[in-house]
C-alpha cells in the first residue's frame, strides 16, 4: 500500500504540474469523460494533492484549450451551470437519435407550460402557476417534474397555508443543455411551440393537439356566426313588427276611410233621392192644379 502511494505521488509530481501542461490537460479531459455529471473546477482541483495542485487560472485556461481543440470535432466541451461535460454536438442529433432503442419521450403542452412558468417565475407556488395558466395544475404534472429532477421544492411562502415554492434544478439545465437560466429564450420573443421544441431537440404531440384546436376554433367560429345571425334577426324582428303594425294600421285607416266615404256617398244619394222625390211631388201638385182648372166650367 505504501509503495502504491509513493508511486502515485511520483506520477503526480511528474505529470500534474504547471511545467507539464499537456499532461495536466489530459488529466482534466479524462476526469470530464468519466464524470457522471458536469464536473466543476473545484472538483478538478480536489483530485490533486496540496503539493501538486495546479492554479485555478491554469485549469480554466486548459478548459478553454480543450474547447478550441474540439471546435471541428463531432463533440464539444459544454459548460452547464458551473460544471463542464463533453457531449456530442446538437448538429448530429438526427443520426444519433437512431441509435436509441426506445422512442424519445413525449411531453404534453400542459407539462411544458408548467415547467416554463416555474423556470421564468421561480420560486413560484402551485396556486400562482394556476393563476397564470388559468386552469388547475394536475398533481401528476408536478410529480412528473419532481421525479425527473427538473423541479424541486425550495421552501414555502410565508402566507396562510404555507404553499410550497418550486424552482428548477441543475438537472434541468443539463437536460436542456443550458449554461444557466440567462440562456432561456426572452419572454419578448414570440415563437410557437414547434420552434421551441425544435430548439430543445424535443418531440411534442402537437399535431393532434393543433388539429383538435383548429377544429374546435372553427366550430366555435361557426357557432359564433350562427349566434350573430340570430342576434341580427332578433334585432330586425322588432323593426319588422313595427312595419307590420304600421301596415296593419294603414290598412285599417284605409278601410275606415272607405267606409266613411261610402256612408257619405250613401247620405248624398239619399239627399238626392229626397230632392227628386220632392220635385216629383211638386210636379204632381202642378199637374193636379192644371187638371182642376181644366175641369172648371166657364161662367
Amino acid at each position: 500500500m505504501e509503495m502504491d502511494n509513493s508511486m502515485n505521488e511520483k506520477l503526480e509530481s511528474e505529470f500534474a504540474n504547471d511545467s507539464n501542461p499537456d499532461e495536466l490537460k489530459n488529466i482534466i479531459e479524462a476526469a470530464i469523460l468519466v464524470s457522471e455529471e458536469p464536473i466543476t473546477v473545484d472538483r478538478i482541483l480536489g483530485m490533486f494533492t496540496d503539493a501538486t495542485k495546479p492554479e485555478r487560472a491554469t485549469v480554466n485556461e486548459l478548459l478553454l484549450d480543450l474547447e478550441e481543440e474540439y471546435a471541428n470535432r463531432g463533440f464539444e466541451l459544454k459548460q452547464i451551470d458551473k460544471g463542464y461535460r463533453i457531449q456530442s454536438r446538437e448538429d448530429y442529433s438526427p443520426w444519433l437519435a437512431r441509435l436509441r432503442a426506445g422512442r424519445p419521450p413525449r411531453y404534453s403542452r400542459a407539462l411544458l407550460e408548467t415547467l416554463a412558468i416555474i423556470a421564468y417565475r421561480q420560486p413560484v407556488t402551485r396556486g400562482e402557476i394556476e393563476e397564470i395558466r388559468g386552469v388547475a395544475v394536475s398533481t401528476d404534472i408536478i410529480r412528473t417534474l419532481v421525479d425527473r429532477e427538473w423541479v424541486r421544492q425550495v421552501g414555502v411562502r410565508d402566507v396562510p397555508g404555507k404553499p410550497a415554492l418550486f424552482a428548477t434544478t441543475r438537472s434541468f439545465l443539463e437536460y436542456f443543455n443550458l449554461q444557466g437560466l440567462s440562456q432561456l429564450p426572452s419572454l419578448q420573443e414570440i415563437r410557437d411551440m414547434d420552434t421551441i421544441a425544435a430548439e430543445l431537440n424535443m418531440k411534442l404531440p402537437l399535431e393532434d393537439i393543433n388539429s383538435r384546436s383548429v377544429a374546435a376554433n372553427s366550430e366555435d367560429s361557426e357557432n359564433d356566426e350562427n349566434d350573430f345571425s340570430a342576434a341580427e334577426n332578433e334585432e330586425q324582428d322588432p323593426q319588422a313588427d313595427l312595419l307590420d303594425d304600421s301596415e296593419n294600421t294603414t290598412e285599417v285607416e284605409a278601410v275606415k276611410k272607405v267606409e266613411s266615404e261610402g256612408v257619405a256617398v250613401d247620405e248624398k244619394h239619399s239627399d238626392n233621392d229626397s230632392a227628386v222625390s220632392e220635385a216629383d211631388n211638386d210636379d204632381t201638385d202642378s199637374e193636379k192644379e192644371l187638371s182642376d182648372e181644366d175641369a172648371t166650367p166657364p161662367s
